[in-house]
Parts: C-alpha cells; structure tokens; sequence
C-alpha cells in the first residue's frame, strides 16, 4: 500500500515547508507546547488558500485531558462547522467519556457534521481503558484512522500494540503511527507495525530574525517549525522501501 507521510503543523510557514518537501497532509495545530491545540480561524483560513495538499486541523479547545464538558463540546461543534465551511479536508478529534472508554455519542456528532469530510481521531486513544474495544467504537462512528503511540510516549515503544492494531483493524480503518517518529526509526517503525500512514512534526527550533534583542527578558523567542531536510529523508527512506528488490 502507498504510504503517507502527515506533518503536525504549528504555523503557516511549517505546513509550506511540509508541502514543499512532499508530505501528503497537514494537521494543522496551534499550542505545542499542549500537545497541539485548535488554529484560529485566520490561520485555518489562509492555510486552505494556500496548501493545496489536504489540511485536517485539530479540533481541541484546550490542552489537558480529553473529557470535555458541554460548553466545550460546543465550541468544537462550531470549530467543525468553520472547517467545513472554508474548505478544509476534514478534521482531528478525540473525546472519552471519564472511565476511559470512547465518547461514541458525542464523537458521531461531530462526524456527522464534519461529513463528508474525513475525520481522524488523535491520541485521545492512547489514553483509552481498552485499546482494542476503542479501535471498535471508533471505526463503529465512522472516523476514517486514528493517530496513536501504541499507549506509550513514542510510537516506537508502542509499536507491537500499534501492529495489534493494524492486523485488528484488517483496513477497516487506517491505524496511523505517531509520536517521536523521526528519520532515523521510520523504517524500523514501518517494518514493525506494518503501518502504510506515519505522523510527524519534523520539528526543529527556528531561532528568531530579530536585530534587537532586550537582554534583560530571559524568553527563548524561538520558534517551533518544521524541518524540511527530516521531511525529505522520512519520505526518501519510504520511498525507498516500497520500491522493488532488483
């Protein structure tokens, strides 16, 4: 199966890079520092005008765990409804209810709204009771892939789950590595899980253009961007491995 390769984008210039480099979508982000937040709306609009790959941003109001409450639901509600509106691919989601187990009413709302977009669910999984039963509920409301770790910190730890994973799923819906993937384990990722779609942020710390400094602020103005040299090597070693063995 071709593969894909998805680039968590934090900013406009990181999902330009992405595509310039030859990724296939964009998750686009705000709040790295929580593990990705919703974009604003201006950021979500300029990058559909401007990325012709497809752009799936994440629908997470805050950073934190990923029991919401109704008011929260709301505006993810709104946020979905935005995404549709200007155009975008489809959408990132991921709610559980406080056992663990997947929020199935509220997860098909917001499939159904996104429709016909395509949605993923995120590493909400990877927090689930059960992963196997939540890979269940999931494919049973229609998310098209789920993005995990395999329940741990890095998808290269997590990796004999996420291969549990990929068999059980049997391409009924698309198991999606991600995670501390990088260059220099995707391969061996690959081999492992058997995964055909990777997720990365390729990130790197640009530091900032600015001539002046004020030495008596001690903030690191750097800023998280994506690396174009990783994107390139990911998508070259995939590349590399599909084709045939003379």
């Amino acid at each position: 199966m071709p593969f894909k390769l998805e680039i968590c984008s934090f900013d406009l210039l990181s999902a330009l890079i992405a595509q310039e480099a030859g990724a296939q979508r964009i998750e686009l982000c705000a709040g790295p520092a929580e593990g990705g937040t919703t974009p604003g709306p201006g950021l979500i609009r300029v990058a559909r005008e401007k990325i012709h790959i497809d752009v799936y941003p994440i629908i997470r109001p805050r950073g934190g765990d990923f029991l919401y409450t109704d008011e929260e639901f709301d505006i993810m509600m709104k946020e979905v409804a935005y995404c549709k509106q200007v155009g975008c691919n489809g959408v990132v989601i991921g709610l559980l209810n406080a056992d663990g187990t997947i929020d199935k009413s509220r997860t098909a709302r917001l499939v159904d709204l996104a429709y016909p977009l395509g949605v993923t669910f995120h590493r909400a999984f990877d927090w689930a009771v059960n992963p196997f039963e939540a890979m269940e509920d999931i494919i049973s409301v229609g998310c098209e892939r789920i993005l995990t770790s395999g329940q741990h910190p890095t998808a290269p730890e997590g990796a004999d789950l996420i291969n549990e994973l990929v068999r059980q799923a049997d391409d009924r819906i698309i198991i999606m590595p991600g995670s501390g993937v990088r260059a220099d384990n995707i391969i061996a990722l690959a081999e492992k899980t058997d995964a055909s779609e990777f997720h990365t942020s390729a990130r790197t710390k640009a530091p900032s253009q600015m001539e002046f400094v004020n030495t008596s602020m001690k903030d690191d103005m750097s800023a998280v961007r994506a690396d174009r040299e990783e994107i390139v090597k990911i998508i070259r070693l995939l590349t590399e491995r599909q084709q045939p063995q003379s």
